[in-house]
């Protein structure tokens, strides 16, 4: 069923893992896609239009609210309008475990600023066009972490938590627009930042998180 047939959707680090899942099943759906990296979107845009789906890749640093509003410019130039927007960029891989009180300063400001900052800047570049196709969705992926706790990863706990309550705020907010606003917490994804994370240690570490799951199995994207 083309569901979204004709509707534009910006999907944030849709360049790998989940976002390009993203992007590739918002295609299958009708969707125009706007895959939107800091990374490169290359293998994205190709696998979606491989498969007769429609995509566009853009570059995107979620941190640079110019770069936010250049997106969205690029996505109303290629397909008019957009009526929904997927924040699923977020720092995982590129972080480093450790205890609370050894994570350095830069990069506890670099997680807030990508995982909380970006999803504010995204969303003030993209609602206008949103509100002015009369409504429409607004999906902000969270994660487990941000309810279960997430030892020695206390920023990226932290911002994802921080997510949460953004997301409710902007519902109340923005449902008088007509558009939804919902949140995603995915458990543990077999992708390459959850690679990239944990590292050596990721078969046992994800062991003792499928063991912990009510269906005792690591999600794949």
């Amino acid at each position: 069923m083309m569901e979204l047939l004709g509707k534009t959707v910006v999907v944030t680090g849709g360049g790998r893992g989940l976002g390009r899942a993203y992007c590739e099943s918002l295609a299958q759906q009708g969707a125009n896609v706007v895959a939107a990296d800091i990374r490169d979107t290359g293998s994205t845009v190709e696998a979606v239009k491989t498969s007769g789906g429609q995509a566009i890749g853009v570059h995107l640093d979620v941190t640079d609210a110019s770069s936010c509003n250049d997106m969205a410019k690029a996505a109303i130039a290629a397909y008019g309008r957009i009526d929904s927007l997927v924040n699923n960029a977020a720092l995982y891989g590129d972080i480093s475990g450790g205890r609370f009180d050894q994570i350095p300063d830069s990069q506890w400001d670099n997680v807030m600023n990508v995982n909380i900052k970006g999803i504010w800047n995204c969303c003030r570049a993209c609602v206008p066009s949103i509100r002015e196709s009369g409504g429409g969705t607004i999906i902000n992926i969270s994660s487990l972490a941000a309810t279960y706790g997430m030892p020695y990863a206390l920023d990226y706990a932290m911002s994802k938590a921080a997510v949460i309550g953004m997301t409710r705020s902007l519902a109340r907010e923005l449902g008088r627009d007509w558009i939804r606003v919902n949140a995603v917490a995915p458990t543990a994804v077999l992708t390459e930042g959850t690679e990239e994370y944990m590292g050596e240690k990721m078969e046992k570490a994800l062991a003792v998180i499928a063991s912990n799951q009510a269906l005792s199995a690591n999600l794949e994207p």
